[in-house]
């Protein structure tokens, strides 16, 4: 059978040598490295509160103090070898980071909805008005038609955007965000 190397496996239950291709080894490490990259770009509160191994947790938020070129690259290959040696919880990061996309979208659409509601409302939609009353019963429906009408006015006097903004405010807080 001759000599194995160190980094290939050996499968105890049929006795074959199982073997990744130095092409399959470096693809999983490319992998690796751009998920560090990732992990680097987020910020350092969700860091923080992410159920990740220690070193990989440090390693990131260290990430975001080195400047130069030459020394990110190395230390992103470093957190790289990192997260090579926790293998085993590498699934347990990518799923909270796919978890923390996720709430991201949320919050993206829940504010594009929040804009597309005042615009709606600046527009005089009265419907939309009692929908949100329907929805949220804290809502003040006099004071929705208030702030969509002192809205409208700022816009169409060309004045700044108040107005537009304390109606903003107001739909973010009578929804729940």
């Amino acid at each position: 059978m001759g000599q194995r190397k160190k980094d290939e496996e050996f499968d105890e239950f049929d006795g074959e040598d199982i073997r990744k291709s130095k092409t399959q080894r470096k693809r999983e490490m490319i992998e690796l490295q751009a998920l560090g990259e990732k992990l680097c770009a987020m910020p350092n509160e969700k860091i923080k509160a992410m159920d990740i191994p220690e070193a990989i947790r440090e390693a990131a938020l260290f990430d975001k103090t080195v400047k130069k070129h030459e020394a990110k690259r190395r230390h992103r290959q470093h957190l790289g070898k990192l997260m090579r040696a926790e293998a085993d919880n590498i699934d347990a990061l990518r799923e909270a980071m796919e978890y923390v996309d996720q709430k991201k979208h949320q919050n993206d659409d829940r504010f594009h909805q929040l804009e597309e509601w005042r615009e709606r409302l600046m527009d005089g939609d009265d419907e939309l008005i009692e929908e949100i009353v329907a929805a949220n019963p804290e809502a003040d429906r006099q004071r929705l038609r208030t702030l969509a009408r002192n809205a409208a006015g700022e816009r169409k006097a060309n004045k700044p955007p108040k107005a537009f903004r304390i109606l903003f405010k107001y739909l973010r807080e009578v929804s729940g965000q």
